[in-house]
């Protein structure tokens, strides 16, 4: 009898648990890792960063057919079904003011901090058919997110990449007169320092762990841009809401993702402040992790069905 994971995304295809057989087929390296825990239950240690990330090629490779995925040790490697989830929600938003979920390369989304993995315009484009520019500051993280598409060349009229020149800037840099979105998405950096990150991590390692482990094992890897950043989410989000009113009328729906539910007053309040017309804030459930998508959008409600 499998159980599914309810707290996730209705259309989400990582509802039901991990059928390890049916994986190790499509990786088979991945079955040195998957052990039989005392519930009887076939599972992986998610410390090990090589297990995780087996995992995500084997999950890449058999629900949506992406070939040869990898990244470099010290990169993040995100769990794929919270991931998944965040498109699908973003799905749902474009889909108020519609009929039915918009498809195909009409739509065009864009990924801010796109990192290594690409793994968001790689589950936008599968499980929607959009159009994808992900966007990062560091050049290594993209040419590995190209070498990605490299190997499924089917994706290349699909997903583009671009280097943000200026970390002092999200928007500016990237969008270009004439560039319309219909949505951007970001999982920004959540930690406000090096070591902040750091001993965040050495408690998630614990946690999977239900060890007492004194040295944090950085099993989900992560480069500075990635993990932290001056100020934490707080003040990243907080520039890119301000910044968002400069391309208001060239996005249909900012969204990115808060990790601290206590940030979302300031958040609104600032969005508030650059007068956003509509403000959503829509809970996600990502295993043990509770998020949120803060969503905002500079249209008028009465131009958001004729924008798409």
């Amino acid at each position: 009898m499998t159980t599914e994971k309810s707290s996730l995304h209705t259309r989400n295809l990582h509802r039901n648990p991990y059928d390890f057989d049916q994986l190790i087929s499509c990786v088979p390296e991945l079955k040195h890792y998957v052990f039989v825990n005392a519930y009887q239950t076939a599972t992986i240690n998610f410390s090990l960063p090589k297990a995780v990330k087996l995992l995500n090629h084997a999950l890449l490779l058999h629900f949506y057919n992406i070939k040869n995925w990898d990244i470099p040790e010290a990169n993040l490697c995100p769990p794929i079904p919270g991931r998944a989830d965040y498109v699908h929600y973003i799905a749902d938003l474009l889909t108020e003011h519609q009929n039915k979920i918009p498809t195909g390369a009409c739509i065009s989304g864009l990924d801010i901090g796109t990192g290594a993995n690409l793994v968001y315009p790689l589950l936008a484009q599968r499980s929607y058919g959009w159009k994808m520019l992900g966007t990062d500051i560091n050049q290594n993280s993209l040419e590995n997110a190209q070498r990605i598409l490299d190997h499924n060349t089917d994706l290349l009229p699909f997903i583009q990449l671009k280097q943000q020149p200026d970390p002092n800037h999200i928007f500016k840099n990237i969008i270009e007169d004439g560039d319309r979105f219909a949505f951007s998405m970001c999982n920004p950096p959540f930690h406000d320092s090096e070591e902040s990150a750091l001993k965040g991590n050495l408690r998630k390692t614990k946690n999977i762990n239900k060890s007492k482990a004194k040295k944090p094992l950085l099993n989900f890897g992560g480069q500075q841009s990635e993990l932290w950043c001056e100020g934490g989410e707080i003040a990243f989000i907080s520039k890119m809401i301000q910044e968002s009113a400069q391309y208001s009328s060239q996005v249909l729906w900012f969204t990115c993702l808060v990790s601290k539910k206590d940030n979302l007053y300031k958040l609104t309040t600032l969005l508030k402040k650059v007068k956003a017309l509509e403000i959503k804030t829509i809970d996600m459930a990502q295993g043990q992790k509770v998020s949120r998508m803060l969503a905002w959008s500079f249209i008028p409600q009465r131009d958001l069905k004729d924008w798409l």
